[in-house]
């Protein structure tokens, strides 16, 4: 159950607040509908429900506001617009790699793709998915954790007839199971038709909370549709004889031949065409909208034909068919067939029967559907993301994005390292890392610092991952995955690049160029902690900042700004020459290190003491204390 309760929308500078004081119910195993014509503050409404736009009032989600869940998107499944995801991933994968956000089994994803009928698509690109197939990979996206309740908004908008019936089948489904379903709409008829409430909103205020039956009987309004040869003379004889007669008759034209005439009858409008010699062609009573310009027009059949098959050519699951439960529609009286409407029989016996009869049918009608949902799973509550390094290893190789990397920082350390080798005076550790010394980074750690300054992706903002509803999540467990998965991306790229430039160099100028130095451990050492340390600046700068660029560009700014700053700060002679580290730190324990460790631990502290390890390092940890602060800070408002 959805308890809203003064939802208020902060004031646009002199215009007023897109939603004011709007207070509705949404009951569990019922279809609510939110209605309104564009701008009437629905999608406002919403983001202020899921608490992503400030203002006032609260939003109880089965009597808790949303951000006193431990798992929002377990309780609340959100459809807001197309699906936000890395265009190259297939549909499959994006689904695995949400699995792995909302902590469910990997074999969730294949579950919700049958039941939303994805399967023989499930290789496809996001980039390549039609309107139809992109709101049915929304709807999987919403399913997948097993949430109690579903918020749509508008999720028929720009679908076909057939479209449009299939999704409010599987909605109407999983209201008949327990579910809450609140979903937006500028249609009235279509609110009427899939509905069992309908919230009226009107310039962000709330102007009816009705009944299905009810908002039908009150809110709709009556028409007659013409269509006539002689439809502009027959318009302005009709709106002549609504003025003798002083009665309210709206005549609306509907391009070509057609109108619609609101406030009359089929009798009427006969009479008069009748008695002015005029051919009409047709004359139907129908079961309008509010009025002439009141809501939107309905959603074109661009993703495919009226019987609903996709533009695209491909074809629908096998399953399919038995999964497109038809929505239980309210009877409309003297609403035309082929609307959703059901049976003259089944209608007259719905109005006369009593409310558990009715109910009873709308069950059987949908009892046929209920395979299509994917059977509900219990999850262990722990952090979110419920398992960060398996997302983050599913959001790295997902996509091409790091294979082309790595492939074009090899070619370009190759080449620069065979260039390097011809002009010569360069020292052989540079050699082998293609590390000009015009140049302020080699290529392997620019790459690196790319790689993890695209950690922060345009996927986190899904609202299955927004976990702090904002578009970085800042836990900790997700950013020492990112650190630990980036890391690891940059050891193969600093060891690929070292043996490629290695064996190339090998082949073109022969043995002696690639002979192993004899400090080789701490000149790899320091060679992976560079590359590593990129890595994680990289993380840190976009986590940050909130971009790809201020990564990169922090990245690039270590060696151009810290560390000749650094340098600075430690150039000259000291008045005193310590003792070796090694022997103070043999002599200052009362235990013997083991295996020479007081050695490596020098070594280690030698490469931080550099200026180019020690600006790296308080680089690292600036960006580590600012991740932090701007974490808390985001938790505190």
């Amino acid at each position: 159950m959805i308890q809203a309760i003064g939802l208020t929308s902060n004031p646009r500078k002199e215009l007023p607040p897109a939603v004011d004081d709007v207070s509705f119910e949404a009951h569990a195993g019922r279809v609510t509908a939110l209605l309104g014509a564009p701008g009437a503050g629905k999608t406002t409404a919403l983001g202020l429900m899921l608490e992503l736009q400030r203002g006032r009032g609260v939003t109880h989600f089965r009597g808790r506001p949303l951000h006193r869940i431990p798992h929002p998107s377990h309780e609340v499944g959100v459809l807001l617009g197309d699906v936000p995801g890395h265009p190259a991933r297939t549909v499959r994968g994006h689904l695995r790699m949400l699995s792995a956000a909302a902590g469910v089994p990997v074999r969730r994803a294949d579950e919700v793709l049958e039941a939303v009928g994805l399967v023989s698509l499930r290789d496809e690109r996001l980039g390549t998915l039609s309107r139809g197939m992109d709101r049915r990979l929304g709807l999987a996206c919403a399913l997948l954790p097993d949430p109690h309740t579903l918020v749509l908004d508008e999720p028929a908008r720009g679908l076909s007839i057939g479209e449009s019936r299939w999704l409010y089948g599987m909605l109407r489904t999983y209201a008949a199971q327990g579910g809450t379903v609140l979903c937006t709409t500028a249609d009235p008829k279509e609110a009427a038709r899939i509905a069992d409430r309908v919230v009226t909103l009107e310039r962000g205020r709330l102007v009816a909370d009705q009944e299905a039956a009810d908002f039908s009987r009150t809110r709709l309004r009556p028409r007659v549709a013409v269509r006539s040869p002689h439809a502009a003379r027959l318009s302005s004889l009709l709106a002549q004889e609504a003025r003798a007669a002083q009665r309210s008759v709206e005549v609306a034209r509907e391009g070509g031949n057609r109108l619609r005439v609101y406030g009359s009858t089929c009798a009427d409008v006969g009479e008069i065409a009748f008695r002015h010699g005029i051919v009409v062609h047709q004359l139907a009573d129908e079961v309008g909208d509010m009025g002439p310009g009141a809501g939107a027009p309905e959603p074109p059949a661009a993703d495919g034909d009226a019987a609903g098959h996709p533009a695209d050519g491909s074809r629908q699951d096998p399953a399919a068919p038995s999964r497109q439960a038809r929505p239980a529609a309210p009877p409309h009286p003297g609403a035309p067939a082929g609307e959703g409407s059901p049976a003259p029989g089944e209608a007259a016996a719905e109005e006369t029967g009593p409310a558990s009869e009715r109910r009873s049918r709308r069950r059987a009608r949908t009892r046929d559907a209920d395979a299509a949902l994917p059977p509900p799973i219990s999850v262990r509550p722990a952090s979110r993301p419920l398992r960060p390094l398996r997302y983050e290893i599913r959001r790295a190789t997902g996509v091409g994005t790091v294979f082309l990397v790595g492939a074009v920082v090899l070619a370009v350390s190759a080449l620069t390292a065979v260039l390097l080798a011809r002009v010569g005076h360069t020292p052989q550790p540079r050699l082998l890392a293609a590390w000009p010394a015009e140049f302020p980074l080699p290529p392997a750690a620019l790459g690196a610092g790319l790689l993890g300054a695209l950690a922060f992706g345009d996927e986190f903002r899904h609202p299955a991952l927004a976990a702090d509803r904002g578009t970085v999540p800042r836990r900790l467990g997700l950013l020492t995955a990112k650190l630990l998965v980036s890391s690891a991306l940059a050891l193969v790229l600093a060891v690929l690049t070292v043996g490629c430039d290695a064996e190339l160099l090998y082949l073109v100028y022969g043995r002696e160029v690639v002979a192993v130095p004899a400090d080789w451990l701490p000149l790899s050492a320091g060679w992976l902690g560079l590359v590593m340390g990129c890595a994680c600046a990289g993380v840190l700068a976009a986590g940050v900042f909130r971009s790809t660029t201020a990564g990169l560009a922090v990245v690039v700014a270590v060696p151009l700004l810290v560390v000749p700053l650094v340098h600075k700060m430690t150039e000259g002679t000291p008045a005193r020459t310590p003792a070796p580290l090694s022997s103070r730190l043999r002599d200052g324990l009362p235990l013997r290190w083991p295996f020479g460790g007081e050695h490596h631990l020098e070594a280690a502290l030698r490469l931080i003491a550099q200026p180019v390890g020690g600006a790296l390092a308080l680089s690292l940890a600036a960006l580590l204390c600012a991740y932090l602060c701007t974490g808390l800070r985001s938790r505190v408002r």
